[in-house]
C-alpha cells in the first residue's frame, strides 16, 4: 500500500480500501497509516475526505470502528486506528439523516 516510487499508488490503494467501509479495510489503511511518511500520510488522508465526507451514517460506523480498533492488541494498528480516528473526527459530512 505505501508504494515508495509512487504516491498515487497509496491514494488510490487506500480509497478502494476505505470504500469497502468494513474493518478489514480501515485496519489495512490503519496499520500503513501508522508508518506512513508525511508523503504518503497526506495522501490516505486526501482519500479519507474523499470516502468519508458525505454520509455521516458512514462516517459515524468508521469512528466506532476506529474505537474499538485502538485497543488492538497490534500496536500498529491501534497506533494508526488512533490517527485514522483523528482524521475522521475533523470531518463535517454533507448528508446527516432527516
Amino acid at each position: 500500500m505505501l508504494d515508495r516510487g509512487d504516491a498515487f499508488v497509496t491514494r488510490r490503494t487506500a480509497d478502494g480500501l476505505l470504500r469497502r467501509k468494513d474493518r478489514v479495510g480501515l485496519t489495512i489503511v490503519a496499520s500503513a497509516l501508522a508508518v506512513a511518511n508525511d508523503n504518503h500520510a497526506d495522501c490516505i488522508h486526501v482519500a479519507i475526505v474523499d470516502v468519508f465526507s458525505i454520509f455521516s451514517d458512514d462516517l459515524d460506523a468508521a469512528l466506532r470502528l476506529c474505537e474499538e480498533m485502538a485497543g488492538d492488541a497490534d500496536d500498529r494498528v491501534a497506533r494508526g486506528a488512533r490517527r485514522l480516528h483523528e482524521s475522521l473526527a475533523e470531518i463535517d459530512p454533507v448528508l446527516r439523516p432527516s
